[in-house]
């Protein structure tokens, strides 16, 4: 009997000495684990955040049982993000956490599930209890580019409900639904009957929708690019576009970002140089991270810091360029964060005009971390493919300046009118026209300002994860001993 207790005495004994073995182990709250590392490593707000302080937790055992208290790892993400308790504009609304690595992949490159038609949703009134939408443009070889529906069309539900900010997610998430058209008269929508079938399937977007020339007169060669998003998957087809419009000779260039949510600084930087040309190896942008990052980087890696601009792609192959000192930018309230690095950051070296409505105020980038020793993928923890998308950097131009949390202002406003939203690459389309008036200043009449205006409520690219993300490509390498590792 006695050597019958001493056995369960000993059980008892090793299994508190493996319970808190398991306290101790990183290995306890895998994914949460992760994500207080990551964040406390490379959140841009890490210092603000109490909880990601590097004295926070006196050993392993005492991060595990603050990580343990959270019900899911993105109530634990959601926990540390920072939030300015004046200004909700300078709050991070931008950081995200995914359970599956691979969609995060493939929508920063633009692929994502896709009827074809991009458009907006906006509030009907002031009220703001009733939206309506409206086709923005249609992406060829989709469904919708072979169904009877154009840029300009309204609608107000679907499947026969009506869109209101409560329900229009529901309805517009299937993979196949019907749009109930509506005709728009100076802020009236009425419905009209017509309805159009659509259906999802994966899509890859190519960013360059419209390139070529729109106006060629008195010396004045302008060429119009229409360009919807910064993936880097598509860098050369962009300089693609910029060779052709350098061979018919442009000497003005109307940029169209009003749709543009953004993407990556690489990308951004590439476009910057096409279109200039004289400033290769000067400096474009600058990054500024968190204390201790700016700190390490400063002393061990400055040139980690700066985009310059550049003269060739990332694959070597030389960039197309058209030399200018001025450029055209149009622009709206969905153009955001590497959009918004392009108006920035060009304007100590050349004219920027920009054309359309205060874009969004994104001044912050991200960056990919995945569940391994130095967060990159390599040799990624195969239990799971939890990922972060944090905000990590702000970006400056050469000047140091980038506060523009509540966007950059126009130039000239020309808000979008519903009622004339006029054809892409068309010299007549509203902003594209005063774009065209401004180069020429040949008097032709600039068009007339909407009657109406309507506030932005939301897109379909921002339905979507990173819409209006602005991302470096890779996590800086060789940072894998500056984890936090506690005792």
């Amino acid at each position: 009997m006695k050597k019958i207790s001493i056995a369960i005495c000993l059980l008892l004994i090793s299994a508190f000495a493996l319970q808190s073995c398991e306290d101790m182990d990183d290995n306890a709250v895998p994914v949460n684990d992760f994500i207080w590392k990551g964040l406390n490593l490379y959140y841009l707000w890490q210092p603000e955040i109490p909880n990601l302080a590097d004295d926070r937790f006196g050993n392993q055992g005492e991060l595990n049982a603050f990580l343990q208290s959270y019900s899911s790892p993105e109530a634990l993400f959601n926990s540390l993000l920072y939030v300015d308790p004046t200004n909700p504009a300078k709050s991070d609304r931008f950081s995200v956490l995914v359970s599956d690595y691979n969609v995060l992949e493939a929508t920063l490159q633009g692929v994502a599930k896709s009827n074809g038609v991009e458009f907006g949703l906006v509030y009907t009134d002031a009220s703001q209890t009733s939206i309506f939408g409206y086709v923005r443009y249609i992406l060829p070889d989709s469904d919708a580019s072979t169904k009877d529906i154009q840029r300009g069309d309204i609608f107000y539900a679907v499947n026969g409900t009506p869109l209101t900010p409560a329900n229009y997610r529901s309805l517009l998430a299937a993979d196949t639904y019907t749009l109930n058209l509506a005709d728009y008269n100076d802020g009236t929508i009425t419905p009209n009957g017509e309805e159009v079938s659509l259906t999802k399937f994966q899509y890859g977007e190519d960013p360059v929708y419209f390139a070529d020339v729109v106006y060629n007169e008195g010396g004045k060669t302008i060429g119009y690019l229409m360009y919807n998003g910064f993936f880097s998957s598509y860098d050369n087809e962009l300089n693609t576009a910029f060779g052709n419009l350098a061979a018919q000779g442009v000497n003005e260039l109307v940029l169209d970002l009003r749709y543009n949510g953004g993407g990556s600084v690489r990308t951004a930087t590439y476009l910057a140089s096409m279109i200039t040309g004289q400033f290769e190896g000067q400096l474009l942008a600058k990054e500024q991270w968190n204390p201790k990052l700016q700190d390490y980087f400063e002393n061990n890696n400055p040139n980690a810091l700066v985009n310059n601009f550049a003269g060739a792609l990332n694959d070597g192959t030389d960039i197309n360029h058209l030399n200018l000192n001025k450029v055209y930018i149009l622009t709206t309230g969905s153009t955001a964060s590497a959009s918004e690095l392009i108006i920035n950051c060009l304007k100590p070296y050349i004219d920027v005009v920009q054309i359309g409505t205060t874009t969004i105020g994104k001044n912050a980038g991200s960056v990919t971390l995945y569940d391994s020793a130095d967060f990159s993928k390599n040799d990624v923890d195969p239990s799971h493919r939890y990922a972060m998308q944090p905000l990590v950097l702000k970006i400056v131009n050469k000047n140091n300046f980038g506060d523009y949390e509540e966007g950059i202002s126009p130039d000239i406003e020309m808000p979008e009118d519903y009622d004339n939203l006029g054809e892409i690459g068309n010299p007549s389309e509203p902003l594209l026209a005063t774009a065209i008036s401004q180069i020429t200043a040949n008097g032709r009449m600039m068009p007339q300002q909407p009657g109406r205006e309507h506030k932005i409520f939301k897109t379909s690219k921002t339905m979507q994860p990173f819409g209006d993300e602005m991302y470096i490509e890779e996590v800086p390498q060789n940072l894998g001993h500056l984890v936090k590792e506690l005792p």
